[in-house]
Order: structure tokens, then sequence, then C-alpha cells
């Protein structure tokens, strides 16, 4: 009788610890790997194959071996740790990357320069009373203004025209081009585009050739203030405007047919029938695609830096905190300034979320 108790209490412990240990183990051979491609001297052919294996065939046996152990583990308890085991590795990965960094930015920000002496809130009044700073929230409101509603008001506008014609693939293909460019990729092509030489040289940028063109002086573009940061801000839009529409026109497919018919037998025109049935309809997918830009407006980055570096008053907040952090080496402010951006960023997050909550989306 004891013999068979011992064996009831201990058969699932030793598969408790097993199902720790073997993770464990896993976890040490993957961490072994990154020791080696982080501090190995061995030709770059040899790391590059190691890398490929360990970064791909790791994460395969990581979640095969927490898989298998988790099954051999008492039927409700294994129902119980199953999603952990898909769920876990990407909530280890963002309190890795993304928790702790930000902990600790925190707990920088109230310190000084060389995060030796404490400051207190010195460092958060800098970047709400700095005039650069003051300028980059404004310019920040601008990309959310006209980033955002220019990306949304032509991806809608071209979700509808496309709908309506036999070359809807086509067009929205085209469209959807720009979404394969990273950022920094689409500020060095428009670069070319605002390109800008004296008067009287031959003129590489696309925009000052059509302006001489037809008579014109060529500019400066970028040193046009406040109208360089819109010219900016048609790079986000060029770039965004194919995600709005493929979202946009999946929304699009999803109108009942029977009530467009309907307000069309009442006598509603084509602007009548978008503004009273259609718009109202895909009122969430607006919402949930404008939220998401938004984020990407208020975390703007890679635009600025390639196309002008901040300068001529197109600071944004993550070029000064990029400036703070790695050109001046001030990391308390760099530190209140990331601060800042991730408060700003998380409401609309939170409603992003929330939206797809509604939606069934998780």
């Amino acid at each position: 009788m004891e013999q068979k108790l011992w064996q009831h209490v201990l058969v699932p412990v030793g598969k408790i610890l097993i199902s720790i240990l073997i993770p464990l183990i896993a976890f040490v051979l993957l961490w072994a790997g990154f020791i080696f491609l982080r501090d190995s001297n061995a030709p770059q052919t040899v790391i590059a194959v190691v890398a490929i294996i360990w970064g791909v065939g790791g994460v395969a046996l990581l979640f095969y071996v927490a898989d298998y152990v988790v099954n051999k583990l008492p039927v409700v308890l294994a129902k119980k740790l199953q999603p952990f085991v898909f769920v876990g590795p990407a909530l280890a990965i963002l309190a890795w990357y993304l928790f702790i960094p930000t902990v600790r930015s925190l707990y920088l920000s109230f310190f000084g320069p060389r995060s030796e002496n404490f400051v207190g809130l010195k460092n958060y009044i800098y970047a709400f009373t700095d005039p650069t700073m003051l300028q980059a929230f404004i310019n920040n409101l601008m990309w959310i203004i006209f980033g955002t509603g220019g990306a949304v008001g032509f991806g809608l506008l071209i979700a509808l025209l496309a709908d309506r014609s036999k070359l809807e693939k086509v067009f929205k293909s085209i469209i959807f081009m720009p979404m394969a460019i990273s950022f920094v990729g689409a500020g060095v092509i428009w670069r070319f585009v605002y390109a800008y030489k004296p008067p009287g040289e031959d003129q590489v940028g696309i925009l000052n050739a059509l302006v001489t063109l037809f008579g014109g002086n060529p500019q400066a573009w970028f040193t046009l203030r406040p109208w360089n940061n819109i010219f900016l801000i048609v790079i986000l839009i060029w770039l965004q405007t194919g995600y709005a529409m493929v979202i946009i026109s999946a929304a699009l497919k999803g109108v009942p047919s029977s009530i467009i018919e309907a307000g069309r037998i009442d006598g509603a025109g084509e602007i009548r029938i978008i503004r009273s049935i259609i718009i109202p309809y895909i009122t969430s997918t607006l919402v949930t695609v404008s939220t998401t830009i938004i984020i990407i407006s208020l975390k703007i980055f890679d635009i600025v830096f390639t196309m002008t570096n901040g300068n001529y008053g197109t600071e944004v907040i993550a070029s000064m905190q990029y400036k703070q952090m790695f050109r001046f080496y001030d990391y308390g402010r760099g530190s209140a300034i990331a601060i800042v951006l991730v408060i700003a960023v998380i409401p609309v997050m939170w409603y992003n979320l929330k939206q797809f909550g509604k939606r069934e989306g998780f």
C-alpha cells in the first residue's frame, strides 16, 4: 500500500521535475550557441551556418521539447500548460527585449548624463520645456494628423475605386509595393525625388526637374519650414497607403450587397452610399488601421534620420532620444524621452487591442 502511495506521489513529481529540467537543458544549449556567435573568432561562413542552425533549429527544438514534455504530464495539468508552451517563449522575448529595458530606462531617467547622480524629475522637465523638444512634439503631432489621415484617406479611396475595376489585383499590387521597402530604403529613394542643385545645373531630383521644366526655380525643399515636415510625411503616406488599402478593401468585401442595393433603390447616390452605409459599416476597421498608423507616426525615426537628420526644424521625439543617447551621451535625458514616447504609445496600443478584442481578433 505504501509503495503504491509513493508511486502515486513520486511519479507526478518526477514528471514535473523532468518537464522543468529538459527545457532548461535546451535553453542552456541555446545560450551556449549565442555565446559562441558573440565571442567566436571562427570564419564568417562557420558563424553564419551556426547562426542559421542555432536560430531556426534551436527554436524548433525548444518548442518540440517543451511540447513533448508537457504532453507527458497528467492530462489536467497538460491542458493548462499547453498554451504556455507556445505563448511562453514570446512572453520571455518580450520581457527580455521590451519590459526589462523599459524598466531600466525608467530607472536611468532619474539620473544625470552618466547615470551617476540622482537628479529627480530634471530630465522630464527638460523633455517638456526645451524648445527643440517642444518642436519635436509639434512635428510628431503633424505626423499623426497628416500622416495617418493621408494614408487612411488614400487607402479608403483606392480601395473603393479598385473594387469597381476589372484590374483590381493589378492596381492593388502596384499600390502595395512600397510596403516591401524599409523606411530607410524609402528615405534613400525619396532623397532623389527632393534632391536640389543650384540654378543652372542639371537637376537630378524629379521634383526640381519638373519645376525647372515649367520655368520655375529649383528649391531646397528640406529648408522650407514648415513644409519640409509635410514633404517627409508624404513618404509615410506613400509607404502606408498600401497597408491601409488592403485592410480596408477586405472590410469592404464584407459589406452586404443587399444593403447597398437597398440604398440605390431608395435613390441614394454613390457618395451618399459611401458616407451613410459603407463607412459606418467599416468604422471599426478604419479605427484599427488609423491607430496602427498613429503608433508608427509616434515612433517615426528612420525617415527623418535618413532625409534631414532632424535639421531645419524636422526633429521628432525618437530622433531627439537617439541624439541624446548616442550623440551627446546623456543617458538620463535620452531615457526620459524614451519613457515619454512609451507613455504616448501605450494608450493607442491599448485602444487598438481593445478594438481587436471587440472584433474577436484575440
